[in-house]
């Protein structure tokens, strides 16, 4: 099986896509190539794999056949032509926008980003001269008003980090490409695509931090970005090649490969566990709101029904009592883990204002939907009982903390 398998099924292809034991000595497992060089067979050889006449690997930077291996299987997946491989998430979206962006372009991006992309963009390349402009993009009318020519990238996550907003990929894809030269760029981390193909639905470039779903198993960091050939050549090229040098190892490469295999159970399990503990959040008295995508209260519900497979690992919610209540339920958390990153087997749990989105100020938060309450839940593969019951127990904890008091206000206000 070493060439596109799209007939395959998502899990087959996950597994045998770009191998084949046979031409490996019979190994069931890919070997990992842990040579920095490659030898020529000849002076001739090396200088027209350098000027891109030749293929071939011939330093790890550039490629190497463990990641070459990951990079086939990651783009059948998400049904693009060629991918490209980073040691981090912030890798491939650095990456990607060092290369398609210059100074004197303009790229529209949505109103809420993690913390670490919106400081890339406001303190990195927005010092270089490249505009930057944050815009609704559930409002295509704000989007056209926006668009100008010196629009080259439209940059969006969906669902977005920390507070799952949603992007009509299709709708804004076939705005944007109404005028030349504009490239779609959506970040799929926290679907996968198992739950959502963004080319599929007309960007340009998908990205992920593959430290999350896609490995599963929190003991990598790792970035992926996925186009047609010409775009992921250019990325490789020149934004991993020479202007970031974010090179994934191949053994975090194994270990990434080793984690698509049962990224489909895994993403089921997610799915499963986040809508019973969202449902148990809403229905509880403590709960000032929650939002979840497969919620029927979610406000874009139709979209995420429409554009996602399933509603995803990830919650948001606020308790009545803003953020003194939300560090009460989180310190009173057992099985939940206090910690960032999302996507592990493990269920998590974080506060975004004063962690992954602290590089906003609290002024940019409120501007850009993050409120300061926000509890952000990284639901995790355990046993549903058990995460309902830590759950509930640590919103007991929270009402009996806020009731007296509350009682104590009551009986003042009489006197």
């Amino acid at each position: 099986m070493n060439n596109k398998h799209t007939a395959f099924g998502f899990s087959t292809r996950a597994i045998h896509h770009g191998y084949d034991p046979k031409d490996h000595h019979g190994a069931l497992v890919p070997p990992i190539y842990l040579s920095a060089t490659f030898a020529f067979p000849t002076v001739e050889y090396g200088a027209a794999c350098f000027a891109g006449e030749a293929s071939g690997h011939f330093y790890t930077r550039i490629s190497n056949p463990t990641l070459a291996l990951l990079e086939s299987r990651m783009a059948t997946l998400e049904n693009g032509e060629a991918a490209v491989a980073f040691s981090s998430g912030m890798g491939a979206i650095a990456a990607t926008f060092w290369t398609l962006l210059r100074p004197g372009d303009e790229v529209i991006v949505s109103q809420t980003l993690y913390g670490c992309t919106f400081a890339l963009l406001h303190h990195g390349i927005g010092e270089f001269g490249i505009k930057v402009r944050h815009v609704d993009l559930t409002d295509l009318a704000a989007l056209r008003a926006a668009l100008c020519p010196a629009t080259r990238m439209i940059y969006c996550e969906t669902p977005a980090n920390p507070n799952l907003r949603l992007v009509d990929i299709a709708a804004v894809a076939a705005l944007a490409h109404q005028q030349p030269n504009v490239t779609v760029v959506v970040d799929n981390t926290y679907c996968t695509p198992y739950l959502q193909r963004p080319l599929e639905l007309g960007a340009d470039v998908v990205v992920h931090s593959a430290t999350k779903y896609l490995s599963g198993h929190g003991d990598i960091t790792a970035g992926i970005a996925v186009s047609n050939q010409a775009l992921a050549q250019r990325i490789r090229l020149q934004g991993l090649k020479d202007l970031t040098g974010a090179v994934m190892s191949p053994q975090d490469a194994s270990l990434l490969m080793r984690g698509l295999k049962t990224l489909a159970l895994r993403m089921d399990r997610h799915c499963s566990n986040a809508l019973a503990v969202a449902e148990a959040l809403q229905a509880h008295p403590a709960v000032q709101w929650v939002t979840y995508p497969g919620l029927r209260s979610f406000p874009q519900y139709e979209l995420a029904a429409r554009q996602m497979k399933q509603s995803g690992g990830m919650i948001a919610f606020e308790l009545k009592g803003g953020i003194a209540s939300g560090r009460r339920f989180m310190n009173a958390l057992n099985v939940f883990t206090r910690a960032v990153s999302l996507g592990d087997a493990e269920s998590l749990a974080q506060h975004p204002a004063s962690m992954t989105h602290s590089t906003y100020t609290p002024e940019e938060r409120a501007q850009h939907g993050i409120s300061e309450g926000l509890v952000r839940l990284s639901v995790g593969l355990e046993d549903i009982a058990d995460l309902l019951e830590d759950v509930h127990q640590a919103l007991a904890k929270c009402t009996r903390t806020v009731a007296p008091r509350r009682a104590q206000v009551e009986e003042h206000s009489v006197k």
